[in-house]
């Protein structure tokens, strides 16, 4: 009996951004926003690292590209990449990848930070809200819930939310 040849799964490298408001310490609430490609699809900030970029540079640059600001400063990063597969209906969008390797940011919004999910032709979000916690896990997309909750712990353990 041969086995299988398992096919090495292809990852996109890419940055995630966990943002609460301006109003973080005092209050905290989580940006989250609705994709504009994937109906009922909620979700933060992310993007792919361009070659030759460093993650940081990625963010700051995904930022600016799906909300129109990048006005944030960052309090934390998750010490490793997260990767997960794309579901079956996303996979042939994203080829060659099968899913993304994503290192998460902790950011807060600066005081006068503004918002524009216009600022590019092609909108990657249509609303976006301030949510508490709870409120989050109602709201993002089921294959995300189990990552984003391990990132969010992750900062409240480290004392960073």
């Amino acid at each position: 009996m041969r086995k299988k040849m398992q096919k090495q799964k292809c990852y996109r490298p890419n940055v995630a951004a966990v943002i609460l408001s301006s109003k973080y310490p005092q209050k905290c609430e989580f940006f989250v926003a609705h994709r504009s490609d994937i109906k009922n699809a909620w979700q933060f900030p992310q993007g792919g690292i361009d070659d030759g970029e460093s993650p940081e540079e990625a963010l700051f640059r995904e930022l600016e590209e799906e909300i129109g600001c990048s006005d944030v400063e960052i309090l934390g990063e998750f010490p490793e990449w997260i990767s997960y597969d794309f579901p079956k209906m996303a996979r042939g969008k994203q080829y060659p990848f099968d899913g993304q390797k994503q290192k998460y940011f902790l950011v807060r919004l600066k005081e006068e930070a503004v918002i524009d999910l216009n600022a590019y032709a092609v909108p990657e979000f249509v609303e976006h809200e301030f949510v508490d916690y709870d409120e989050l896990f109602k709201k993002v997309t089921y294959f995300k819930k189990k990552v984003y909750r391990k990132v969010i712990d992750y900062f409240m353990q480290e004392g960073l939310i």
